[in-house]
């Protein structure tokens, strides 16, 4: 059990977890594998920038109540990260939380830190609301 509210196949094949998600924020978790790592034997980038992706858009997610509108999922916009450190240990986590929403877009930031609660990399981003099918 992923913890979505919504099924996208590339998370559920990667094995992120959403631990909570209200008011804003949200928190996610991943248990790293070695298909998960790079040449150096270290989460890629592209996991890292997965997790912080989808924590962001889990955060946006969950203002979508304040539009009135359950129906409402997010596709990103933009996305800037900046990696920081290798994580240490077989488990991450990312907290993420909406810095600002109006009608159209949210605007979220999120963190990753490793099983030591070293800060492994960073993220903002912009999302759309768009209606679900």
């Amino acid at each position: 059990m992923t913890g979505f509210p919504v099924v996208v196949p590339f998370v559920d094949h990667l094995g992120a977890r959403l631990l909570s998600c209200a008011d804003g924020s949200a928190h996610t978790q991943l248990d790293l594998a070695p298909h998960h790592c790079n040449s150096f034997g270290v989460a890629h980038g592209g996991v890292l920038m997965t997790l912080l992706d989808v924590t962001m858009a889990m955060a946006g997610r969950s203002r979508t109540h304040h539009a009135g509108d359950e129906q409402m999922g997010l596709v990103t916009i933009e996305m800037k990260t900046t990696f920081m450190q290798p994580a240490q240990g077989a488990r991450i986590a990312s907290q993420g939380r909406c810095v600002f929403r109006t009608r159209t877009m949210a605007f979220c930031e999120a963190e990753i830190v490793d099983e030591g609660g070293r800060t492994v990399a960073r993220a903002s981003g912009t999302f759309k609301y768009v209606r679900q099918r």
